[in-house]
């Protein structure tokens, strides 16, 4: 694996890569980002991955400044996921000026759920993406199902901005007992850790009342919200939505439940896509 810090190497060895299959990351690797370079290889000759902390898509109170670099063990990961270029630039290499141009979302998108919480993230990630975009020129780009929202957002940037990437999204990988891996997971504590798993148990809930025929979404959505709260979880949301779009369903459209919550000082996200049409 050839590691580029600078965006001209990174250009001169994929001049000859034929198809390019790119997955971006922060870092601080678990499988479900091996499994995106995997899913990356089956539709690519060459795989390229990223490593880069994005200042832009944290809130002034997020944890930038605490959030893991594991670069070493991250690239040990990379490798032995048979990638074949890993861009790892330091900020004045991907911001040489102050970012005053930004992409910016359709307020449809990015003023709800996650965004609506975290105000400017998604900006902040379109703008990093197109980016990477633009340096990479990949043919193909995979990232998890696990952050919905961003997917959706940047599946419709790429449509939007008319860009030759076909966006792949990829299942999201759990440990054994359901709950999502996520870089985060490292900031529970041990007894966190067992409790964790009850967000992706209340998921399974509400999957299981609308396959059996419930669609009293106001009810689904404040009893799943209530178990939660007894459980001793601060939920953000958890809230039924349409696949394509994250508006409020419509009948025979297909949904995805989706929950955000705090359990001790550490935010998790979920959802799981349902099964049944609305």
């Amino acid at each position: 694996m050839q590691i580029h810090t600078r965006i001209a190497s990174l250009r001169a060895a994929l001049a000859s890569a034929g198809r390019i299959g790119f997955a971006p990351t922060m870092g601080n690797l678990h499988a479900g980002h091996v499994s995106l370079m995997r899913t990356a290889r089956q539709h690519a000759d060459s795989v390229v991955s990223s490593i880069f902390v994005n200042r832009l898509q944290f809130g002034p109170n997020e944890d930038f400044d605490r959030y893991p670099r594991t670069f070493k063990a991250d690239c040990e990961k990379l490798e032995a996921a048979g990638v074949d270029h890993l861009f790892a630039p330091d900020e004045a290499t991907l911001y040489p000026q102050t970012q005053t141009y930004l992409v910016t979302p359709d307020p449809m998108h990015d003023g709800l759920l996650e965004g609506a919480i975290r105000p400017g993230h998604f900006a902040g990630v379109t703008t990093v993406v197109s980016k990477l975009f633009n340096i990479v020129q990949p043919q193909v780009a995979c990232f998890g199902k696990k952050d919905y929202q961003q997917l959706m957002v940047i599946r419709n940037m790429v449509a939007q901005l008319n860009l030759p990437i076909e966006v792949i999204g990829c299942e999201i990988v759990r440990a054994d007992d359901g709950l999502a891996l996520s870089s985060r997971n490292g900031y529970l504590s041990a007894e966190e850790r067992t409790q964790a798993p009850q967000l992706q148990a209340c998921l399974q809930q509400v999957v299981s009342a609308i396959v059996t025929g419930d669609r009293n979404r106001e009810t689904l959505e404040t009893q799943a919200r209530d178990v939660l709260i007894r459980q001793g979880w601060a939920p953000d949301y958890i809230t039924i939505r349409r696949q394509a779009d994250l508006q409020a369903p419509e009948p025979g459209d297909a949904v995805v439940i989706l929950a955000a919550a705090r359990l001790g000082k550490t935010r998790l996200i979920d959802n799981l896509e349902c099964p049944a049409l609305w």
